[in-house]
């Protein structure tokens, strides 16, 4: 004879909601970190060889990566409020929060094509391959959350996220955050020590 253990907050014959988009967000998120940084590694070890002739014919302005940190900070304030949001049923808020973390996620996009147009970095020279790699998958993962973000609002928009299901937009600021702290770290290897 076996004894099924049932929760206090759950109805009898109703087993707990899973959270299985949180946990695959979490894992992915995961991969996509340990990529973004073993890139970085990869960046900042081959500059450490090569420190002499390192980027000697490309000037990196630093004004657009610090404003690339602020956009994307920001935007974690806005996607946080999302979640808050939506925990309340504040769907009105959730969806003006979700709408300004993908104008920032934009502007994000945008700063950084302006910044590859103006370091005039080469993929022939040594540090070209490293540089477009790193900050180039940045730049698809944040693109990968975009999406996720915009799909995450849609299905709000529909009415399938509520408190009582708040996974979707908990899994889209789980991986908008970890994509926002791996900028800093891409910041601080690669535009700040250069």
């Amino acid at each position: 004879m076996t004894a099924t253990i049932i929760p206090a907050e759950v109805e009898p014959g109703v087993l707990p909601r899973r959270r299985q988009l949180l946990y695959g967000t979490g894992y992915v998120a995961g991969a996509c970190g340990i990529l973004i940084l073993t890139l970085v590694g990869l960046y900042l070890n081959l500059r450490t060889g090569h420190r002499v002739g390192w980027l000697k014919n490309n000037n990196i302005p630093l004004t657009q990566p610090n404003m690339q940190l602020i956009t994307i900070s920001m935007s974690m304030v806005t996607m946080q409020w999302a979640v808050n949001a939506i925990g309340r049923d504040a769907r009105s808020q959730a969806y003006l929060a979700l709408g300004i973390t993908e104008l920032l996620g934009l502007a994000f996009v945008n700063q950084t094509w302006f910044l590859y147009t103006q370091v005039g970095v080469k993929m022939r020279q040594l540090e070209g391959a490293y540089f477009y790699a790193t900050t180039g998958a940045h730049l698809a993962m944040v693109i990968a959350a975009l999406i996720f973000v915009a799909l995450s609002g849609l299905r709000a928009l529909g009415g399938s996220m509520s408190s009582r299901h708040p996974d979707g937009i908990s899994a889209a600021a789980l991986f908008w955050h970890v994509t926002a702290a791996l900028y800093a770290v891409v910041w601080l290897g690669v535009y700040v020590l250069k």
